[in-house]
């Protein structure tokens, strides 16, 4: 049984202080924020980690993003109800949880079979009903595309081609890139078919991103 008591919220709304002081300006954001409850995610043994600002192991050698990050990542996408987003990298599912908060109709796509399938499982339980895919995230998901929105939630050594060439004209992508210990958050938005504009931010350091076009397993 979920269960989200006066606790779990007033934790979370400590959490979001805590993001917005760090630089997270969207309203929209901090509200979907508030109201994905990032414990469901935890073992009930993991409580107080679950609104802290940091990462947590999920297993398989995989992390529930630092929620400052999700805010970033999540801000620089400039999210409007109805876009279509590609998340590549599903993990735990919280993420494609405050994408669908913000009215994004989410494709995810998850190469680790164990996270997929938990996934898979556990977020309609939550009310959440993105469309989950297994598979290798750096050829994107080409059936769907084209996308409004593509966010990679792992860290590219460059930004795969693929995944340029299944965004809109106009549309918006968020990347990490750089080696394997450090890399810079790079907006990516599609001026036309053969050119993209890049913006530079923060540093930031995620798990690699497996396939074709990232890093080979």
């Amino acid at each position: 049984m979920l269960e989200d008591n006066y606790r779990h919220k007033g934790l979370r709304k400590k959490l979001i202080r805590i993001v917005e002081g760090k630089g997270i300006t969207d309203q929209n954001v901090l509200n979907a924020l508030d109201k994905v409850p990032r414990h469901y995610f935890f073992d009930k043994a993991f409580l107080e980690h679950a609104y802290q600002d940091k990462a947590f192991p999920i297993g398989e050698g995989q992390t529930i993003s630092q929620p400052f990050t999700v805010a970033f990542q999540t801000q620089l996408l400039e999210i409007q109800k109805g876009d279509k987003v590609l998340e590549i990298g599903t993990g735990s599912g919280y993420q494609a949880c405050i994408l669908m908060e913000l009215g994004a109709e989410v494709y995810t796509i998850e190469c680790i079979k164990k996270l997929y399938d938990r996934a898979k499982k556990f977020l309609p339980s939550m009310g959440y009903k993105p469309h989950f895919f297994l598979g290798d995230g750096t050829k994107g998901l080409q059936a769907f595309a084209p996308y409004d929105k593509i966010l990679i939630t792992a860290a590219a050594p460059t930004v795969p081609q693929p995944l340029i060439d299944q965004l809109k004209v106009g549309g918006i992508m968020v990347i990490p890139v750089g080696d394997n210990n450090l890399q810079r958050m790079v907006k990516v938005t599609k001026k036309n078919e053969n050119k993209v504009s890049k913006e530079y931010f923060d540093y930031f350091s995620f798990v690699p991103l497996v396939g074709k076009f990232g890093w080979n397993r």
